[in-house]
């Protein structure tokens, strides 16, 4: 049964009734650019194949019936009164918080009935919760009828995550996993919105995702706390991000700061230098130069942002130790960091002996298995028309 048909028949189980419409929208993998989007730096992300689908009907009531398919129990949002958030770390949060910014917004909602599917591995650092968001913000516009500009959606959903689920995210995810274009990655300057697309399309060049499936209890606190230092840092050298600061100021600025805020400034400033060099090695197909900059990315958040996770050095280590040779551009963690997932810049016809090999080394330190999956860069949000 495929994933519409899966959709569909669980919507009529909980339901009683067939969906009037369904809006996608996918998961995103950084390939670099990590913990730069906050600092008004420069990210390098695209849209992947692993979607949130999102089923609605009209109720006929003033109320948001909310379901997943995931969770078992089933959440409610009042029209007539205005939408708090559920207790800190609820599901029901992201699309919370989208409803009530359509709301503020003056836009009209109808009761609803929506049932929430999704691919896209949760806790991943691969956008769960933005695709959540985006694919939300997409139905209310087909069902009111009211399409926003797209970057008014774009900020719509990232206050959403900021006011509701806590999270002081950075506009990068809820940016690619609305605006993403197919064979296409993304140079977003985060300071002033502006995008460039970049075809990724040769394809004889893949990339693969790899995830641990491990999340340590850092995450989501380490990184608040790496937002805050690195806003702190910005305050010590007076400057309004660290996007100011060039790479050649960083010894003037070793003698403004402790030796931990110049670890993650370093990071920041460096991280900014690789991701626009990433951006023209994809763009003129130099994947050797491409891939030796994700390695020097990971090795950055590693060491000076302080963000990654054995799991993740170990996966990194691995592909590093079997080579170009033998079919591994590069590799990174991606996402926030402390577990979730590494990204692979891989030859395509290498793909499965390097999963093979990576899973049978990993297994050998560690005894959850990791799962792996390429991706073409998908689309963006949408509405599906069956």
């Amino acid at each position: 049964m495929t994933e519409l048909a899966t959709l569909g028949a669980e919507f009529a189980r909980h339901y009683g009734h067939s969906p009037a419409w369904i809006a996608r929208a996918p998961g995103r993998v950084n390939l670099i650019g990590e913990h730069t989007d906050y600092n008004d730096g420069f990210v390098l992300p695209m849209a992947i194949e692993r979607e949130v689908l999102l089923a609605a009907a009209p109720n006929g009531s003033r109320q948001i019936r909310l379901r997943s398919t995931a969770v078992e129990e089933p959440e409610t949002v009042e029209l007539s009164q205005p939408v708090r958030p559920a207790r800190h770390g609820h599901w029901s949060n992201y699309p919370r918080g989208v409803i009530a910014g359509f709301i503020e917004r003056h836009v009209t909602l109808i009761g609803l009935d929506l049932l929430i599917h999704s691919s896209v591995p949760i806790g991943g650092g691969l956008s769960s919760s933005a695709a959540l968001e985006v694919a939300t913000a997409t139905m209310l516009e087909a069902v009111a009828q009211r399409p926003l500009d797209p970057l008014e959606k774009v900020r719509l959903c990232q206050e959403a995550e900021q006011r509701f689920a806590g999270v002081p995210c950075g506009i990068m995810d809820p940016f690619i996993v609305a605006l993403a274009r197919r064979e296409h990655v993304i140079l977003l300057d985060c300071r002033s919105q502006h995008a460039r697309y970049i075809e990724l399309a040769d394809p004889a060049v893949a990339v693969l995702i790899a995830g641990t499936n491990v999340k340590h209890s850092l995450a989501h606190s380490g990184y608040s706390l790496r937002r805050r230092q690195c806003e702190s840092a910005a305050q010590k050298l007076q400057l309004t991000s660290l996007r100011a600061l060039a790479a050649g100021d960083l010894a003037n600025a070793a003698q403004q700061l402790d030796a931990e805020s110049l670890k993650r400034v370093r990071h920041v400033v460096t991280e900014i230098e690789r991701t626009q060099q990433a951006a023209a090695a994809i763009a003129a197909r130099r994947w050797s130069e491409a891939g030796q900059l994700m390695y020097l990315s990971h090795e950055s958040l590693r060491s000076d942002f302080e963000v990654s996770a054995p799991e993740l050095d170990t996966i990194v280590a691995i592909a590093r130790a079997i080579g170009e040779r033998d079919g591994v551009f590069g590799a990174r963690m991606t996402g926030g960091g402390f577990g979730g997932c590494a990204v692979l810049l891989v030859r395509t016809a290498a793909a499965t002996s390097i999963t093979e090999r990576i899973s049978a080394q990993y297994s050998q330190q560690f005894t959850v298995a990791p799962t792996f999956f390429v991706s073409r860069p998908a689309v963006g949000a949408g509405m599906v028309h069956r």
